[in-house]
């Protein structure tokens, strides 16, 4: 008896509930374009501004999933380079960053180029530079090998774990990756997001590398939704709202992947959550808005290079809370300097003191109102 969808007959002649999906799919594409059509009247350079805050929050997430904390700094310097945008206080990535941002940019900014076995694992080749995932030696840039044993997603501690899902085996991936791969490119009778959703389950279940799977499934997903709207730009992040849901996620991808070819309850949940990436899109457009608010009203203000960096991280989301020791180890400047730079902000208006702080005082920005 199959345990899993790969095992079955008829696998994978995936089908669905017409009706069901048809009643969700004009709310998504109606967003998708309502959000394309405000990014274009935000002009060229809030439209970088907002792709890079996108595109930093889906390299950060697609690897929280998988347990992997990047500093987002780091992300935000090595996506700004490589959109060629001239903005102040970059610092070197290291190559683990590299990899998941030259990765999710090859995915997006070249959607309309061919995804053939030699792509993907040039991808994996990026994601793992090292040639290793945490202390392991896996097999870099080629489809897991046999010797690597069978692939399972386990959960629990060691002698009571619970395997929610076993991949198909070593021997197999040839046949199922060729056959994966002529689909993606073949021509799709239907809303190109709804492939999005098929190809993202596929390839998870085929689950074809040692490691990061999901990193290149979310990939997969975001190249799909790039030629859904025709547009190489990047204003929502689907990781993101992965993320923010990850326990319905692999609820619905283990009952959909220990069931039957009828994926409509998975596709459902993924068109929610595509609904919910867009939405998410207004927090980002808020953010763009609200910085260059700011420095529209702030332009003759005459702000040392040390306060426009402070500036620019608190803008773009500072992590914790802003103190005088954070400036200085941030700035490498001296506790007095980063003192006198807070000062100087408090008395032109841009910074202000939070309540409470005990013994170690806080500042935030004083509110931009739009």
């Amino acid at each position: 008896m199959a345990r899993y969808i790969h095992e079955l007959p008829n696998w994978p002649n995936f089908s669905f509930d017409e009706a069901i999906i048809a009643e969700r799919l004009p709310a998504v594409s109606r967003k998708q374009g309502r959000l394309l059509g405000r990014m274009e009247s935000l002009g060229f350079e809030l439209q970088q501004e907002a792709e890079l805050y996108t595109l930093t929050e889906d390299v950060l997430r697609t690897s929280e999933i998988e347990g992997e904390i990047l500093d987002k700094q780091q992300v935000r310097s090595s996506i700004a380079r490589h959109l060629g945008m001239d903005i102040p206080g970059l610092i070197k990535a290291d190559h683990a960053v590299e990899g998941v941002v030259e990765m999710m940019l090859d995915a997006t900014r070249h959607f309309d180029k061919p995804l053939t076995s030699e792509r993907l694992h040039s991808w994996h080749a990026a994601l793992f530079p090292t040639g290793r995932s945490g202390m392991s030696q896996i097999s870099v840039g080629d489809w897991r090998k046999t010797e690597a044993g069978p692939m399972q997603v386990v959960s629990g501690p060691i002698g009571r774990e619970t395997i929610h899902f076993e991949a198909p085996d070593a021997g197999r991936l040839p046949q199922e990756m060729a056959r994966f791969l002529e689909w993606f490119e073949a021509p799709f009778k239907g809303d190109l997001n709804l492939k999005a959703g098929i190809a993202h389950l596929w390839f998870v279940t085929i689950h074809p590398f040692e490691d990061g799977n999901g990193r290149t499934a979310r990939a997969l997903t975001d190249m799909l939704l790039a030629r859904a709207e025709g547009n190489p730009h990047r204003f929502y992040s689907m990781s993101a709202e992965i993320q923010r849901q990850h326990k319905s996620y692999y609820d619905i991808l283990e009952k959909t992947q220990k069931g039957n070819l009828n994926i409509t309850p998975w596709l459902v949940w993924f068109l929610e959550a595509l609904e919910g990436a867009i939405d998410g899109a207004e927090i980002i457009t808020g953010k763009v808005m609200a910085k260059a608010k700011f420095w529209s009203c702030n332009v003759a203000q005459n702000f040392n290079a040390r306060q426009q960096k402070m500036l620019n991280r608190l803008l773009d989301g500072f992590e914790g809370k802003l103190t005088s020791s954070k400036w200085a180890k941030i700035c490498k400047c001296s506790q007095d300097t980063a003192t006198r730079d807070i000062n100087d902000l408090i008395e032109k208006g841009v910074l202000e003191k939070e309540p409470g702080g005990g013994r170690s005082t806080t500042y935030t920005l004083v509110t931009v109102v739009l």
